[in-house]
C-alpha cells in the first residue's frame, strides 16, 4: 500500500466474490465531495476466513467495513453490538470498529426505503406494499419498512413457512401495521409497491406472481441491477408498473454507512447518475 494511502482513514468491503463492487467507487466520491481522508478498498475474504480477515484489518489500523455475499449472517454473529435495525434483520452489512466494540449495522432497507421514498417521489405510508422473498435481503427491509407505516404488508415467499417466520418477527417489532404471509403465487389482490428480495433475477427468472398483483398504479422494484432490466421489471413493464432498479438502493445504503462512519451525509444524486451513466455505456 502506497504512503498517501497509509495517511488516510482506512474502510474495506469484504466479501467472496468482491472485485466487482461498486463500493470503492461510490465512497471514493463521497469522501471526495465532503473532504473526508478515506481510503477504501476491496478485501476478499476466504469462505471459512471472514472472522480472521476481519480481525486482521482491525488490528492494521482499520476502522470500518462494508459486508457483502456471502457474510451478512457471520458479520451480525461478529459484531459486539448491534444496531436496532441490525438485529431485527439477524444480518449486518455494515461494521463499525473502535477499541472496545464492533458496531454491526444494516443499511440495506432504510437505503430501499430512501430510494423509493425520496429519488423516486414514491410514499409508502397508507400503501399496501408486497415483499417478495423472506431471505437476507427481505429481512433487512422489514423493519424500515414497517416504519413508514403502510397500511399492510404482504411477505410471499416459495416456502410459506419462512415468510411466516419473517411475519411473525415484523409483527413482534412493530404490530400496529397488519402484515401477512403467503406462498407467491397466492398473495390476494392488488399492490401499490411490490419489491423483489428474491434471487430470482439472478437466474433470468420471474416470481410467479397472479395475474392482477401489479398494474399500472403500481411501483415495482427489484433490489438487483444490471445493464439491462432484470426479468421482473421486464414482467411488470409489461403490466404498465412503474419500474425501478436496486441501483439507488445501492448508493442510499452506502451513504447511510458513510454517515456513520464520518458523521457526515453525502448527497447521492450526482454519484447516481454517474453510476447510471456507466451502466447505459456499458449496455452499448
Amino acid at each position: 500500500m502506497n504512503t498517501a494511502s497509509t495517511e488516510k482513514d482506512r474502510y474495506v468491503v469484504i466479501g467472496n466474490p468482491i472485485a466487482h463492487s461498486k463500493s470503492p467507487l461510490i465512497h471514493a466520491a463521497f469522501a471526495a465531495q465532503t473532504g473526508q481522508q478515506m481510503d477504501y478498498q476491496h478485501l476478499l475474504a476466504p469462505l471459512d476466513g471472514f472472522a480472521a480477515s476481519v480481525n486482521a484489518f482491525r488490528a492494521q489500523g482499520g476502522l470500518g467495513a462494508n459486508v457483502t455475499v456471502p457474510f451478512k449472517l457471520e458479520a451480525c454473529a461478529l459484531a459486539t453490538r448491534l444496531t436496532p435495525r441490525a438485529a431485527a434483520a439477524g444480518a449486518v452489512n455494515t461494521l463499525q470498529f473502535s477499541d472496545t466494540q464492533i458496531l454491526g449495522d444494516n443499511t440495506d432497507g432504510i437505503g430501499l426505503v430512501t430510494d423509493i421514498v425520496r429519488n423516486a417521489g414514491v410514499t409508502l405510508h397508507g400503501k399496501r406494499i408486497l415483499l417478495l422473498g423472506a431471505g437476507g435481503a427481505a429481512r433487512g427491509a422489514v423493519l424500515p419498512l414497517l416504519e413508514q407505516l403502510p397500511a399492510e404488508l404482504v411477505i410471499a415467499n416459495r416456502t410459506v413457512a419462512r415468510a411466516r417466520e419473517l411475519q411473525q418477527l415484523a409483527t413482534a417489532r412493530m404490530p400496529a401495521v397488519p402484515v401477512s404471509a403467503y406462498g407467491i403465487e397466492a398473495v390476494p389482490g392488488h399492490f401499490d409497491v411490490v419489491i423483489n428480495a428474491t434471487s430470482a433475477s439472478l437466474q433470468d427468472a420471474v416470481p410467479a406472481l397472479p395475474a392482477g398483483a401489479l398494474d399500472a398504479r403500481t411501483l415495482a422494484y427489484d433490489m438487483m441491477y444490471g445493464t439491462q432490466p432484470t426479468a421482473f421489471l421486464r414482467f411488470a413493464a409489461q403490466h404498465g408498473a412503474q419500474c425501478r432498479d436496486g441501483l439507488g438502493m445501492l448508493v442510499e445504503q452506502a451513504a447511510e454507512a458513510f454517515a456513520l462512519w464520518r458523521g457526515v451525509r453525502p448527497d447521492t444524486a450526482g454519484v447516481l447518475q454517474q453510476l447510471r451513466a456507466g451502466l447505459q455505456s456499458a449496455a452499448g
